[in-house]
């Protein structure tokens, strides 16, 4: 849909641009436009490099170890049904270890190969198990301590308090995971797996 939306819109735009003699508005505005994305691209970048670096640190120590023994006890409650799985526990604490701390990029890869390790275990191949339904609650749901892209898009915007948003990105992601878990976990309870299951 979108394949044929952004289309029309630059087809309707130019053509709107020439007949009301905006045209030269408009050669400057996509200059302007190419610029502003490139400098974006560039803030980003930046924040991706020096955030996935740390991740990859993460990964190659004991540090990680440390981290999946520090939210055992919400995987524990988020995902009974993988206690045997300390290969799929690692990447999804991983997963959820960077979407905290605001790398929505960096946590995309870990969380591809979390369920493509939930998938190999599951004995239904259509259809989601609750610990596949579970993460991808999780993931919509965001959990942010530092919120790093939002930040970084306010900073090359010229933000002055660009960092001011972390609190109100904190009771946003913490209400939405609270209130997704506890609606997930009811109906896991009632049409979870080997059950009826209607949703």
């Amino acid at each position: 849909m979108l394949n044929l939306l952004w289309p029309i819109f630059l087809i309707v735009s130019i053509i709107y641009a020439i007949a009301t003699g905006k045209a030269e508005q408009l050669n400057s505005g996509i200059f302007d436009a190419v610029k502003d994305a490139v400098d974006l691209s560039i803030t980003f970048l930046g924040t991706m490099c020096l955030w996935n670096g740390i991740m990859k640190i993460v990964q190659e120590t004991s540090l990680m170890n440390k981290l999946v023994k520090f939210i055992e006890p919400f995987m524990r409650f988020l995902f009974p049904k993988l206690k045997g799985n300390k290969r799929a526990y690692q990447e999804i604490s991983l997963n959820m270890v960077a979407n905290i701390m605001g790398l929505g990029n960096a946590a995309t890869p870990l969380g591809i190969k979390a369920m493509t390790t939930m998938q190999k275990d599951n004995p239904k191949k259509d259809t989601l198990t609750d610990s596949m339904i579970m993460f991808i609650l999780i993931n919509t749901a965001s959990l942010q301590l530092i919120p790093t892209n939002v930040i970084a898009i306010r900073m090359s915007l010229g933000s002055e308090n660009s960092a001011g948003i972390i609190v109100p990105v904190w009771i946003a992601t913490v209400a939405a995971a609270f209130a997704g878990i506890m609606a997930t976990k009811f109906a896991i309870h009632k049409w979870g797996e080997g059950k009826d299951r209607k949703w």
